[in-house]
């Protein structure tokens, strides 16, 4: 069992969108945290030591108890900085929004990352080329839908302010660019691409940028 001053233990690598929007919010929260830069493809018995389904992120805690899903982990993050710093609105109204724009970019994620095996992973002649249109085309429907409830805002998704919303949209969005860039060709996403840009030169996200 890990001491209580022992920093967590973050588990995944960055290529994994859900993984590094966990990254992300440790690093900007505040929270120390050490790395564990574990595949799901060559270290899956590893993988599983945290996590029995063999999946990532899982984040190991102070106190020895590992947490697994990417949102079980941040609801734990916000609960610990309290409703003041957290990146998600304890209630109401704000909390929805943002909710629902994380929840998108969760699909875009999900779908992208299918796609990416599908096209990668399986032999060309086996791929079920329907089934990969779909997921490609619920991945740009879905960056769409996150542009379209983007605020007025020039500098946030929501509220005027960073949220969960921001990180897990760019997480989604670079992930579709490093893994499937030929997606965003036709794909008018002026808001959300520019939040991209401009974050990706922070520190946070810069030293997290996936590669393949």
């Amino acid at each position: 069992m890990m001491s209580e001053e022992a920093k967590m233990i973050l588990i995944g690598r960055d290529l994994s969108p859900f993984t590094r929007r966990v990254a992300i919010s440790l690093a900007l929260l505040g929270l120390p945290f050490e790395r564990r830069q574990l595949s799901t493809a060559t270290d899956a018995a590893e993988v599983r030591r945290y996590n029995p389904l063999g999946r990532v992120p899982a984040l190991v805690l102070a106190s020895g108890e590992t947490l697994i899903d990417s949102a079980a982990i941040l609801d734990h993050l916000d609960e610990k900085v309290g409703p003041e710093r957290a990146l998600i609105p304890a209630r109401g109204s704000e909390r929805r929004l943002v909710l629902k724009l994380v929840a998108l970019s969760l699909g875009v994620m999900e779908k992208a990352v299918a796609a990416y095996y599908e096209r990668t992973r399986r032999p060309p002649e086996t791929r079920h080329l329907p089934w990969l249109n779909m997921l490609e085309d619920q991945v740009v429907s879905g960056l769409e839908a996150m542009e379209s409830m983007a605020g007025e805002d020039s500098l946030w998704l929501a509220l005027g302010r960073m949220t969960q919303a921001d990180i897990s949209a760019v997480c989604g969005l670079d992930f579709v660019a490093t893994a499937l860039p030929d997606l965003l060709k036709e794909a008018r996403l002026p808001k959300v691409s520019g939040l991209a840009a401009r974050l990706s030169s922070t520190p946070p996200f810069l030293s997290t940028k996936p590669k393949v």
